[in-house]
């Protein structure tokens, strides 16, 4: 993949999770927000295990979508200083596939986790 269509499918996708992360960080608040005002008066234990489940859910969807936005402005920083599109363990370049598939990824299929 070329430099330009590199920075242009992760600046898109960067502004993607931020779109999708704010989306979330305000779903999340008013999650929060909700159960505070209904307290734990009059609520059977099903009822908090639901809104605990939910709210469990929520923080993991912000937490993955943080960690993919990092991975993603790391991968603009690696384009950014060359080394975008080589494998960060053995420096052989990350076949074209992979980083349309996967284009913050750091390793070759070799090395991928």
């Amino acid at each position: 993949m070329d430099d330009t269509t590199a920075r242009d499918v992760l600046t898109a996708e960067r502004d993607r999770l931020d779109g999708e992360l704010r989306t979330e960080s305000a779903d999340e608040a008013a999650r929060r927000d909700s159960l505070a005002e209904q307290g734990t008066a009059g609520e059977d234990f099903g009822d908090a295990g639901t809104d605990l489940a939910h709210t469990t859910e929520g923080e993991q969807a912000v937490d993955t979508i943080r960690r993919q936005r990092r991975e993603v402005g790391e991968a603009l920083d690696r384009l950014d200083r060359g080394e975008y599109g080589r494998c960060m363990v053995c420096g052989r370049e990350i076949d074209d596939e992979r980083l349309q598939a996967r284009p913050e990824t750091r390793t070759c299929r070799e090395h991928a986790p």
